[in-house]
Parts: C-alpha cells; sequence; structure tokens
C-alpha cells in the first residue's frame, strides 16, 4: 500500500483506555470474534463498549465476557446485548492464552475492538497484571516528566 494514505476499511470501533491505566499490558494478541449479522452492523454504527468486559479460557474456548453490542433496531431477529461472544485463536495461542492466565495475577483484557483492512471484526486481547496504587502514580508521573521534557525541547531545542 502506497505511503501516507490510510486504508479506509481499517476502523476503530470501542477502545479500552482504562486498560492500559488499570493494567500492565506485558503481550497482546489479534483474535477474530464470532457475531451475528444485526452484531456486525450494529458495529458498523460504533455502538458499542468493551470497557466493561473481558476475556476468559473456558472449556478449551476463548470467550469475550460482558462486552455490550447495542441492538440493531432494523433487523428482524435482534441479538442479546451482553451475551458471552467467542473469540477465534488457533489452538497453540489458546494454549499459551490458558497457561498465561494460571500464572498468578494474571488475566485477559480486552484492548481494542476494530474493523481490519478487510473489514473483517477483531479484538485486541492484552495479556495483563493489575496494577496496584503506588503503581499507577508512578505511571502517571511518568507521563507527566514525558510532557515535561516534550515541552521544554519544544520551547528551548
Amino acid at each position: 500500500m502506497a505511503q501516507g494514505k490510510e486504508n479506509p476499511n481499517y476502523k476503530v470501533i470501542a477502545e479500552n483506555r482504562r486498560a492500559r491505566y488499570d493494567y500492565a499490558i506485558e503481550d497482546d494478541l489479534e483474535c477474530g470474534i464470532q457475531l451475528t449479522g444485526s452484531e456486525v452492523k450494529s458495529l458498523r454504527r460504533n455502538q458499542s463498549n468493551v470497557a466493561e468486559s473481558y476475556a476468559a479460557v473456558e472449556d478449551g474456548e476463548l470467550w469475550l465476557v460482558n462486552s455490550y453490542i447495542a441492538p440493531y433496531d432494523p433487523a428482524m431477529f435482534g441479538h442479546e446485548d451482553r451475551r458471552r461472544r467467542k473469540l477465534l485463536v488457533n489452538r497453540r495461542e489458546l494454549a499459551r492464552l490458558w497457561q498465561e492466565t494460571q500464572r498468578k495475577g494474571m488475566t485477559l483484557v480486552p484492548l481494542v475492538l476494530y474493523f481490519n483492512h478487510r473489514g473483517i471484526a477483531k479484538l485486541k486481547i492484552g495479556i495483563a497484571k493489575g496494577k496496584k496504587a503506588p503503581d499507577k502514580r508512578e505511571t502517571a508521573a511518568k507521563r507527566d516528566w514525558q510532557r515535561q521534557k516534550q515541552r521544554l525541547l519544544k520551547d528551548h531545542g
């Protein structure tokens, strides 16, 4: 693809901004998501939220739990807005995710829900460990220091 041109099909639908504040993200993984037609239509209208959801490995399958996709009114057969949705990953990736979640304090957190360059809905999940309050303050202090450095370089550089 030519440099400087953005793909018109790539579109971020929902982002979990709070996840990077509440968790230390060690690794991330792109996975597919099994949806019904009315859910896809609703996603194209940006009517979803992944901020309060999480991913879990149950019975050898990966599930997205408590994510919200608004009902699509024109659809003849709607969908349940907070149902569990199956995430599609390779068997090796699933085994690695299960192994990671067995470590103490590790969890699977949805980071971004988006349509890729082919127009297919994807979910980026992060393997994360919860942060304590001092860690959050330290992260905020580092971020503030980086901003101050950039400001100083901009003014005097």
